[in-house]
């Protein structure tokens, strides 16, 4: 690689070498000019051709002495410039030599590593390459004794290759086949234990969590009179009062021997509670006349729809829910005065929806979804008296109707096992809605309907052949069936158990669950004598 250094201070002195050879050519052409001039006037004078020649000469070796002087000027100037750019150009190699030898070093470093796990590498090629022969080597050994090995079984056992596989196979299969099965039972044991735990754990949690009433009131369709005198009133002459009465409401009025009462008989809850407190109005006022009870059903009406709206709004924000269709909203206020065992359906709509937000929390399903079905899973029951069908299965076709997404109907539809369930939502609110039907005071009912359903219990129980005797325990909750031992054994009596279970279900009303415990017993008595 030439030095530029070199190359720079050669193309200096070439340069001043140029210059030198223009002055000298300038200086030449002056002369000849002058010459030229000087000729052509030799014929006027030799003596201005010599002043002219003398003169041209003195102005030629000015110019060529000008010329040599500017030469050395720029030569100096050139030589200054070319040993400043020499210094700088040197400086920046130097510094440019200075940042690279670490550089250098550093890849004379990296080059003897790499050089170095080459040779490792190398190394251990030839040692794998070595270990690969040897294991060749074992395996052919392995086999040739695997061989002889197989040779000298059947030859002391007189049994081929294929029998002993099909032997060995069979004995495989009859092992794996008794440990399936024990694992599998195993397996579904420890799911039942685990499913039934867990099962109990959250319906615990739930229901410790679900703060409500454990008494719920339930509206009367009886009113109490001040006097007997009032009675005559209600009726009006001629029974004018209480024929206006009942078209504007719709609700019979019996009116009996009983004293200062009187009772409002109709299928339409709402419409019974206009009539209660018309009445109760009226009676309070002390005028009672056709007018005025037209006058009062109107009021009642339009407090009474508005109490309905916001008995459902309540409820809607109870539960934390939006985008309500505003007929939902009426239907569930509508359920505000309608009671099922005693048990106020909102209430219990509320509750269903409740519990079942806290079981999805528990499942990791959706919590609002969940609480969205729980409060709409009674919506039916607003409007089953005026439609023909389940109040399950309205309510589903209802929350279709209006918009609910088809979690939400199908759900509905399905709490009562009328339509078979798609989603775990189904179920949960199914659970849920047993919970809160079947929890201590939740329902109530009179003492005459309680006997009897205990007396159709053990009546249920009895009917079966070979029953000795039955006792409904747990306020209706179990029944204890004891069996003959000689007509009824040990199979028979879990199968006794499920038949009785089924005929309670179809035959019996009954909220919560009913256990049917079977019990058989073999008692030998002997005399000492």
């Amino acid at each position: 690689m030439d030095n530029p250094i070199m190359m720079n201070q050669m193309a200096w002195v070439d340069h001043a070498i140029v210059v030198s050879l223009l002055v000298a050519l300038a200086a030449l052409l002056g002369a000849m000019t002058m010459w030229v001039f000087g000729r052509g006037k030799m014929r006027d004078g030799a003596e201005a051709a010599g002043g002219w020649i003398d003169a041209a000469r003195r102005e030629a070796d000015t110019v060529l002495r000008e010329a040599r002087m500017a030469a050395q000027d720029e030569l100096f100037k050139m030589r200054d410039t070319f040993e400043r750019e020499t210094k700088e150009r040197r400086q920046e190699l130097a510094e440019l030599e200075r940042r690279l030898l670490p550089r250098e070093a550093a890849l004379e470093r990296k080059t003897e590593l790499l050089d170095h796990k080459a040779e490792e590498l190398t190394r251990k090629e030839t040692q794998m390459a070595q270990r690969e022969k040897e294991l060749q080597n074992m395996q052919t050994k392995m086999n040739e004794l695997e061989r002889l090995t197989l040779q000298e079984l059947q030859r002391i056992s007189s049994v081929s290759m294929e029998e002993a596989k099909k032997l060995l196979l069979a004995r495989m299969e009859e092992e794996v086949r008794d440990e399936g099965s024990a694992m599998a039972r195993r397996i579904l044991e420890d799911a039942k234990q685990n499913a039934e735990r867990e099962a109990k754990r959250m319906i615990t949690i739930a229901i410790e969590r679900c703060a409500s009433n454990h008494v719920q009131t339930a509206t009367s369709c009886t009113i109490t009179l001040p006097n007997e005198e009032m009675k005559g009133r209600i009726i009006g002459r001629e029974g004018r009062n209480i024929r206006a009465l009942e078209t504007a409401t719709g609700i019979n009025v019996l009116i009996d021997d009983t004293p200062q009462v009187v009772v409002l008989s109709g299928f339409d809850p709402v419409r019974r509670e206009v009539a209660r407190q018309t009445l109760d109005r009226l009676i309070a006022d002390g005028r009672i006349n056709p007018a005025r009870i037209e006058e009062e059903v109107v009021k009642v009406t339009e407090e009474l729809q508005t109490t309905i709206r916001q008995a459902g709004e309540d409820a809607v924000v109870k539960l934390g829910l939006h985008g309500v269709h505003p007929d939902l909203i009426n239907a569930l206020g509508r359920l505000k005065f309608r009671h099922s065992f005693a048990q106020n359906v909102l209430d219990h709509c509320i509750e269903v929806g409740q519990i079942a937000g806290l079981m999805a929390a528990e499942l990791g399903l959706d919590q609002q979804l969940a609480k969205r079905i729980g409060l709409f899973h009674d919506i039916g029951k607003a409007m089953d008296h005026e439609m023909q069908g389940s109040h399950a299965i309205i309510g589903g076709d209802l929350l279709k109707k209006l918009g609910e997404p088809e979690e939400v109907w199908q759900a509905v539809a399905c709490h009562h096992h009328e339509v078979e369930p798609t989603t775990l939502y189904g179920m949960l609110v199914s659970a849920a809605d047993a919970i809160s039907a079947s929890r201590p005071g939740a329902r109530s009912e009179s003492m005459e309907f309680y006997l009897q359903r205990l007396e159709k219990l053990e009546a249920i129980a009895n009917s079966f052949s070979g029953v000795e005797k039955s006792y409904a325990l747990q306020a209706g909750r179990e029944i204890r069936v004891i069996v003959e031992p000689s007509k009824i054994g040990d199979d028979a009596a879990a199968q006794l158990a499920r038949d009785i279970t089924k005929k309670i279900e179809q035959e019996l009303q009954y909220p919560g669950q009913i256990k049917v415990t079977v019990v058989r017993e073999t008692r030998a008595v002997e005399f000492a004598k």
